[in-house]
């Protein structure tokens, strides 16, 4: 009968039952399988397509027009190259006001907010830069008032145009870097990759015009060191300025905040990458923990890491002062610098060294959720520094195939060598530290881990070192019926004896790796310490290639292997890439010390 009431229960292949005609509508449908690989592309990612589409193609279409303008092609001249980017600025203005309306318009209404996204800090210094590159701009309109008679106007119709971009750019990047769109996906999506693309033109823009100026007083310094067959590049316009002492000071000013502007673009364009990928995004309802970034217990890191940066200023105003002005000043000048940068990137590698084995030896758990502002962050770290490797081992392999070597090339082999394994140190600790969970956790909450048990007989637990006295130290302080306490241990059974003891502490501090000095408190002020002084060292190296001091153009050594031109094309792709890399350093070390 069972078999007969099994063979009745199960439906044959073909019947109503089993192809799922006339079943109940009541029961809930099948469980769908995994999608085809025919199956169409969802419209977020088919979105995401396009609009990327659009905004590489007018990225390359801008690039190329830099290029023309910078090789002096037939037909392409400056005009040109600042009427496309201010019809992308005007572009860029309508879409951010048209959001901007928007969202006042549906202020009522509650929106996802990205709390990664758009820090304060980040907001900050972006705001920092903003105000030297509208100094920039004021710059440059008094520039083109004083040369207006051979000028064309867009020249004066491009600062304007960028002072307003920047100010309004600045304003949206401060109210709406944190949102998350879901509404009008499509058209946001193009108007934020578009903004993207925009900013990153205007900062190749910038790069350009640095590296152009650059160029033309390292080819000064060669001149005056005895090499005649160099032509300069003559771009002062050909006509008159009055009054010729504040034309002159204008035109080298404009030079000096260069640096400013490039990293306002290029943070400008990583916050509007963010809010472009953050488009239609899901996020959970969890809020992030704020941090409070204390300035107490950093002292050591503090005091050093600003010794280097006055250490800095002065090796830079004494580079920049002796360079070219004979062979053997420019000499001096660079084992000069050598020395300096050895000794700051042997302290920079060692900290970081120390930092990343005290986060090896953490078993604290890691933040593995997806984000997109902490994936370019990591992205942009390993970019950035590869223009700096790029040009340590051209250097090194300079070094190694040259004929006759000066005497300051073998400082400028450990300095290259350097450069490489510190960045990668470096990569390594920040990486490693924005992984990790904040430190703010509250005191009264303590997580008790099991390390040890022995048969079933003894448990061991120790409490997490966050201080001198931990959750099991209070109890066996309170004096209750709780286990016995030893040394932070406290054992399970009642009836475990003193060797049982002893052998469960062995085996709980068998398995710290870290010594005692570095545990709780202590840990956190060194890795607090190690931050800080990265963070200083950073921006100390930021400082010399960005107004002018660059050893990679005023050795010589490699110039004379690959050849001036080529060796002059790698210096200025690379060069912007390695100043960016310090800056975006400091700015990812700064987060992480807020949240030790």
């Amino acid at each position: 009968d069972a078999q007969r009431t099994s063979v009745r229960s199960t439906p044959a292949a073909g019947s109503p039952r089993a192809t799922g005609v006339g079943a109940d509508p009541r029961r809930a449908p099948p469980l769908a399988g995994p999608p085809s690989p025919l199956a169409p592309c969802p419209p977020k990612k088919l979105a995401e397509t396009l609009s990327s589409q659009y905004g590489l193609n007018v990225f390359v279409a801008g690039l190329l027009l830099l290029l023309a303008w910078a090789v002096h092609a037939a037909g392409v001249g400056k005009r040109d190259l600042l009427c496309l980017l201010t019809a992308l600025m005007l572009l860029q203005l309508l879409w951010m006001l048209w959001y901007v309306g928007r969202s006042y318009a549906q202020r009522r209404l509650i929106r996802p907010k990205d709390t990664h996204a758009g820090a304060r800090w980040l907001r900050g210094s972006i705001t920092l830069f903003a105000v030297m590159t509208i100094i920039l701009g004021c710059f440059k309109i008094g520039y083109f008032i004083g040369f207006s008679e051979c000028l064309s106007a867009t020249e004066g119709v491009f600062p304007v145009t960028h002072a307003v971009h920047t100010l309004l750019q600045v304003y949206f990047l401060w109210g709406h870097a944190k949102d998350i769109i879901l509404s009008f996906k499509t058209l946001e999506r193009f108007g934020g990759i578009h903004s993207v693309f925009t900013n990153l033109l205007l900062w190749a823009n910038s790069v350009l015009n640095e590296s152009k100026h650059q160029l033309n007083e390292h080819k000064e310094r060669l001149v005056t060191l005895g090499f005649g067959n160099i032509t300069l590049d003559d771009h002062t316009p050909q006509c008159n300025c009055t009054p010729q002492a504040l034309c002159s000071a204008i035109s080298h000013g404009i030079y000096y905040l260069y640096p400013f502007n490039i990293e306002y673009q290029i943070l400008a364009s990583t916050m509007l990458y963010v809010l472009w990928k953050n488009i239609g995004r899901r996020v959970d309802s969890t809020r992030r923990p704020k941090m409070q970034c204390r300035l107490d217990g950093v002292l050591v890191g503090s005091t050093l890491g600003l010794t280097a940066l006055a250490a800095t200023i002065a090796v830079v105003a004494v580079y920049l002062i002796h360079i070219g002005r004979s062979k053997s000043k420019s000499e001096s000048a660079l084992i000069m610098f050598y020395l300096y940068a050895i000794t700051l990137l042997l302290l920079m590698g060692a900290a970081g060294l120390v930092g990343s084995w005290i986060y090896r030896d953490d078993e604290k758990s890691l933040d593995e959720s997806k984000n997109p502002a902490r994936k370019l962050d990591a992205d942009l770290l390993v970019a950035t520094a590869s223009g700096s490797w790029l040009l340590s081992w051209g250097s090194i392999l300079a070094i190694a195939c040259a004929e006759t070597r000066p005497s300051y090339t073998w400082y400028n082999l450990p300095y290259s060598f350097l450069v490489i394994v510190e960045k990668y140190v470096q990569n390594l600790f920040i990486i490693e530290s924005v992984h990790r969970e904040p430190e703010g956790i509250p005191e009264d909450i303590r997580t008790l881990r099991v390390v040890t048990v022995c048969s079933g007989e003894v448990a061991v637990l120790a409490a997490s070192c966050l201080g001198s006295q931990g959750a099991a130290g209070d109890m066996d302080s309170r004096g209750g019926d709780g286990p016995p306490v030893i040394n932070g241990n406290m054992c399970l059974q009642q009836g475990c004896g003193q060797e049982d003891q002893e052998a469960g502490w062995e085996g709980a501090r068998g398995l710290g790796r870290l010594p005692c000095f570095l545990q709780g408190n202590a840990k956190r002020k060194v890795l607090r310490n190690i931050t800080a002084f990265l963070f200083l060292c950073n921006i100390s190296l930021w400082i010399p290639p960005a107004f002018g001091c660059r050893p990679e153009y005023d050795n010589g050594l490699e110039e004379i292997v690959f050849g001036f031109e080529p060796w002059i094309i790698v210096v200025n792709l690379a060069m912007p890439f390695s100043i960016f890399y310090r800056m975006h350093a400091a700015a990812s070390l700064f987060e992480v010390y807020c949240k030790i």
